[in-house]
């Protein structure tokens, strides 16, 4: 299994819900669902599986509807870091300060930083 990047950032190959999709783990489905179901979010042990964003199949619900991924998809880009907006405050930002996820920025910074 070779890393995936998300456009976002974020690393398929270390989400839960791809690992639960690649291996069936059944345990691993309803410990990321109990996890991830929070105020009105309600996430379904069978909502838990996940081919990576890249994919237009057998993706997580959330995911699936993403605006950072739909943005991508239009643009034909392999991950954000490619857009000449990269980092676009309305999208990207919002979302790595609203889910704090720090490495899904260093992620795309370095990406970035090497097509210099």
């Amino acid at each position: 299994m070779g890393t995936e990047i998300a456009y976002c950032g974020l690393i398929c190959t270390e989400c839960p819900a791809y690992l639960a999709k690649r291996t069936d783990n059944q345990d691993l489905r309803k410990q990321t669902a109990k996890e991830w179901s929070k105020g009105n979010l309600k996430v379904t042990p069978d909502q838990i599986n996940c081919d990576g964003c890249h994919n237009h199949e057998d993706i997580f619900i959330y995911c699936e509807k993403c605006v950072i991924r739909q943005c991508a998809t239009k643009k034909n880009i392999a991950t954000c870091a490619e857009c000449e907006e990269y980092p676009c405050k309305d999208k990207l930002e919002d979302f790595w300060s609203n889910f704090n996820i720090h490495q899904a920025k260093a992620t795309l910074d370095s990406i970035h930083n090497s097509l210099a």
